[in-house]
């Protein structure tokens, strides 16, 4: 794979026209803490989307640039969950097959959400699975491949989002977006350095998982440990060579969380602003309110709500759920 470049502005911009009429323009709202008034969080609330996470724009665009003929093939997609929901409602809408590879430790709550959106499910082994992310492929599933990160219209459609916080927020300081494989944050980043913004662009991670912080500590690619944990939307055993070059240029830096910080935004939030979050929505949002993407109008995106009823309970209860 050849490296991606930042999404053009016209890209976004065809994107958003694209998709209108067809996803939600979610609201930006302030996080109701009672923290230091020089900290404004402000939440871009993509759980509202239809499959509740933001992966429904970039799956949309890139089926919706897609030839007809590739399309009447079928489609499908290598996720943890969420990609694999937007593919999957999009292929719903356009009356085509939809398939998911999925790794092992896939959440129930996704896997249901496929079976409803009628979506067939390949699970195999998380080794294998990030296999695909890496190879682009996977022998016996037939039809257009929609890879989850590093497909130019995925990070188009992501970067249609950086467009609505700089028209509802004009004067944000920072936006915080939890980082998987890049796809959202340097979606977002296209669309605000585009606008000539200076905007300061951070990634979330969580420790269990934080390929992308290693990386920018090391200056390349790096290769790390990783432990699955209920921040199940980010986190992988390593950044993508492809998407690489565009996260060092776009972002600025990468703000890695404990799991018991992530546990206690998603509390916050559900407690103070009655959001539901998912762990990789609660890596931004921790970060904000560690301080650590600094002072003024920080904006997170609160990239999904796609979580285990079990597992929020847990969390609701104060206590750190185990895997």
């Amino acid at each position: 794979m050849q490296p991606l470049e930042p999404a053009a502005l016209a890209d976004i911009q065809a994107a958003r026209a694209r998709l209108g009429g067809i996803i939600v323009r979610t609201p930006l709202v302030r996080l109701n803490d009672d923290g230091p008034m020089a900290l404004q969080i402000y939440l871009k609330l993509e759980n509202l989307q239809p499959i509740g996470s933001f992966k429904v724009r970039g799956a949309g665009n890139a089926m919706l640039v897609a030839a007809a003929a590739r399309l009447a093939q079928g489609v499908y997609t290598a996720s943890a969950g969420n990609m694999a929901q937007g593919v999957a409602w999009h292929a719903r809408r356009l009356g085509v097959s939809c398939s998911a590879v999925v790794p092992d430790h896939a959440p129930q709550t996704k896997l249901a959400a496929l079976d409803r959106l009628g979506c067939s499910i390949v699970k195999v082994p998380f080794a294998q699975w990030a296999e695909v992310l890496r190879s682009h492929r996977f022998d016996g599933l037939p039809g257009l491949f929609i890879h989850p990160v590093s497909d130019p219209a995925v990070v188009a459609g992501n970067a249609t989002i950086g467009l609505e916080i700089l028209e509802d927020l004009p004067d944000v300081e920072a936006i915080v977006v939890p980082f998987g494989g890049g796809g959202l944050s340097c979606g977002i980043a296209s669309a605000v350095r585009a606008m000539n913004s200076g905007v300061r662009m951070f990634a979330s991670e969580v420790a269990t998982a934080a390929p992308f912080h290693a990386s920018l500590a090391a200056g390349a690619p790096q290769e790390i440990a990783y432990t699955p944990s209920f921040v199940d939307g980010i986190g992988a055993p390593f950044v993508l060579p492809e998407m690489w070059p565009m996260a060092r240029r776009l972002l600025d830096a990468s703000l890695v969380m404990s799991l018991d910080e992530v546990a206690g935004a998603i509390r916050l939030l559900a407690e103070r602003n009655r959001v539901i979050a998912e762990g990789a929505a609660g890596t931004a949002v921790a970060a904000a309110l560690a301080g650590k993407a600094g002072g003024g109008k920080i904006v997170c995106v609160v990239s999904g709500g796609n979580i285990d009823s079990a597992t929020l309970a847990t969390i609701l209860n104060g206590q750190v759920p185990n895997g």
